[in-house]
């Protein structure tokens, strides 16, 4: 089905009215607004404690009815499922829960898409494929979309990933060091830079497949990241420049520290990482929070 006729009128009047309701850090919550208001529906939008008010214009831009709550993040999403169910809304969440998995699900196949592609482009380039893949996790829908992709298609010969959240959030991490095979929560206000990444409690199908498949899982601090977003933004002569949002720098931010710091070559050398590796890193936003991005490029926050 094409989106033309997603948005045709003929839709529009089987469907009848629909609103969306989801809780966002900020990227999730302005692509559902936009979805939303595409097809002429409307959207809710509840964002955890402390976002930031330009993420929330954003999404308000969009046609969303949208505020900054008193809650985390993981709150804030039970709040916006029960308001979908006192309100007659459809909850459109990226994270999974016993008895909420349809919804996720689909939403992990569209992030597959984004890994598909970057391996169609690398091979049309005629570039080496990944040796290495390294993925930012909040509750993991992005990171399992990925790995689960890279399990199937490649299966033992799949590139080693690393698993990566601010160490303030690091409920995958927390989940993988109590070795017991479940999920753990993470508790608190869940307080980073990375707020793409501030949520406490691992989606329940992403969780399966980061703990059955992923190499290495890795709790970082927020200058990790700063650093990152400011590699990326002045680059070495010659490479591009990259305007990416703390959330999605992370991962160079780390591989830069495992290349250059000795006391971290236990973790280089466990990776295999050498001068012949080839790896990834996605950044999955941009710069949507100016100011904060200015105090770290320009002021130097957050330094190493």
């Amino acid at each position: 089905m094409t989106f033309e006729k997603l948005r045709s009128k003929e839709v529009k009047e089987k469907l009848g009215d629909i609103t969306f309701v989801t809780a966002t850090d900020g990227n999730h919550g302005r692509g559902v607004a936009w979805a939303a208001n595409q097809l002429g529906q409307k959207s809710v939008v509840f964002m955890p404690k402390g976002s930031s008010k330009i993420r929330l214009q954003n999404i308000k831009n969009e046609g969303a009815d949208a505020s900054i709550t008193d809650y985390n993040y993981d709150d804030s999403v039970r709040l916006a499922t029960k308001y979908a169910k006192e309100q007659g809304g459809v909850v459109i969440q990226d994270t999974a829960w016993e008895g909420y998995e349809d919804i996720p699900l689909w939403i992990m196949q569209g992030y597959g898409t984004l890994i598909d592609e970057a391996l169609e482009q690398i091979q049309s380039r005629g570039d080496d494929m990944p040796s290495h893949v390294f993925l930012q996790a909040g509750v993991g829908s992005f990171a399992g979309a990925v790995q689960g992709y890279l399990a199937s298609k490649y299966g033992d010969k799949r590139p080693v990933t690393v698993i990566i959240e601010p160490n303030t959030a690091a409920c995958i991490y927390k989940s993988v060091k109590a070795n017991d095979g479940k999920p753990h929560a993470v508790k608190g206000n869940l307080s980073t830079i990375m707020s793409g990444l501030a949520c406490g409690v691992p989606s329940t199908i992403s969780w399966e497949i980061l703990r059955d498949y992923s190499d290495m899982y890795v709790s970082c601090p927020d200058n990790v990241a700063a650093r990152g977003v400011r590699i990326l933004a002045s680059p070495l002569k010659g490479d591009p420049q990259v305007i990416s949002g703390e959330s999605g720098a992370v991962g160079l931010g780390l591989l830069s520290l495992i290349s250059e710091k000795e006391e971290l070559k236990d973790m280089k050398d466990l990776l295999k990482i050498n001068e012949e590796s080839k790896i990834l890193l996605i950044s999955t936003e941009g710069d949507t929070d100016p100011i904060d991005y200015r105090k770290i490029v320009w002021d130097g926050a957050f330094p190493c």
